[in-house]
């Protein structure tokens, strides 16, 4: 049986309004806390509003700016719901993810539950889905939508993805779209993972990396496209993250490069800096990867 644990927002809001106030009565949060605040109010608007552009919850997502380099297609995907998607991941973890029938799936950053959804079209009604999301808007939401469609085996919780509020050894799948990047302490969170997986269970998990030394005008330009490219980190620090908290059997099952638009990147780089940048294999990209426990 699965444990689930309901947990407070630790600051006591979640909400921009809310904050504002707090913020000016606190002493200054350590890095970590200041980059899970930021994430949580973001992703907290766009739940709120649905006024998703594709841009990993960022604060430069104007309405001129019509760009998705980052997120990829699920409308042809089956169990797809189009009002559970926000346009706010990086890759399609569920296609890949080898779910079976009965199975126990748990949704890391589960948002308005799109993957989730999806998940359940391969679980069937004798498997279960459970979306985890530290944003309470986005659990509302995602609750509201599972209401809506009548989905009795698919169930959201308030949680933190470094203090998962699950039994161990408990699920058979995780899936995650574009979270662990965003994650500050990111060997906790994948130790997390490890340690509610059964033996034998698996994870795919989506997210943005980087190869190479990206020029640093570039890399924070792409931050302002989309969010989730803040907290990349190089592709093989993080797979080396997994194998030392012990999966095993890690694959990346798709590799895509995330290119800034053509005008965007003529407008940041020098000609030379241009021409070295394009010869080069720097960059930024969408990785799916999967692991055993």
């Amino acid at each position: 049986m699965l444990l689930i644990m309901e947990t407070k927002e630790k600051n006591g809001c979640c909400l921009p309004s809310c904050c504002q106030e707090e913020e000016q009565n606190t002493m200054t949060l350590s890095s970590d806390e200041e980059i899970r605040s930021s994430v949580r109010e973001k992703y907290a608007a766009i739940a709120i509003t649905a006024n998703a552009n594709g841009c990993c919850g960022t604060d430069g997502c104007e309405e001129s700016l019509e760009v998705n380099f980052v997120g990829e297609d699920y409308s042809q995907l089956d169990g797809y719901q189009k009002e559970a998607d926000l346009d706010l991941g990086c890759g399609l973890p569920t296609q890949f993810a080898q779910i079976k029938p009965g199975n126990t799936v748990v949704d890391l950053g589960s948002g308005a539950g799109n993957d989730a959804f999806i998940a359940r079209q391969e679980t069937g009604p004798t498997g279960k889905v459970i979306g985890i999301d530290f944003t309470k808007p986005m659990v509302e939401r995602a609750r509201a939508n599972a209401a809506k469609l009548g989905y009795e085996n698919v169930s959201f919780y308030h949680g933190d993805i470094e203090d998962i509020p699950l039994e161990s050894n408990s699920v058979d799948v995780v899936v995650s779209n574009c979270v662990f990047n965003l994650i500050p302490n990111k060997q906790k969170a994948i130790a997390e993972t490890h340690r509610i997986l059964r033996s034998g269970g698996h994870f795919s998990i989506s997210d943005i990396v980087t190869v190479g030394s990206i020029p640093a005008e570039l890399k924070k330009e792409a931050e302002l496209y989309a969010g989730c490219v803040a907290g990349a980190i190089p592709k093989s620090e993080y797979i080396q993250l997994f194998k030392d908290l012990g999966f095993k059997n890690i694959v990346i099952q798709k590799e895509r490069e995330i290119k800034l638009p053509e005008e965007v990147v003529d407008a940041i780089l020098s000609p030379d800096k241009k021409a070295v940048f394009q010869r080069s294999e720097l960059g930024i990209f969408s990785i799916t990867l999967y692991g055993e426990k």
